[in-house]
């Protein structure tokens, strides 16, 4: 997991731009309703990603499904 620190810069219209803290050179525009509701300008905020493996091959099982499904849907075709 990969936790980091922003801060919230400003929010323009229902976006937030956040400032990487170790590089406030490197700027993050996310959705607003993705932030605590009472974050506001000049706010610190702790930002935590992870990969979720099993969803990714949940997806990845999908996919080929539906691949797999088109795939023998054109065959009948012939």
């Amino acid at each position: 997991m990969e936790n980091f620190k922003v801060t919230l810069d400003r929010i323009e219209d229902c976006t937030a731009v956040l400032l990487l803290r170790d590089d406030e050179s490197i700027k993050i525009d996310v959705p607003l309703f993705l932030l605590p509701r009472e974050s506001k300008e000049g706010d610190i905020l702790n930002v935590s990603i992870e990969r979720d493996v099993q969803e990714t091959e949940a997806a990845k099982e999908r996919v080929s499904a539906l691949l797999e499904k088109l795939k023998n849907k054109n065959k009948g075709a012939e």
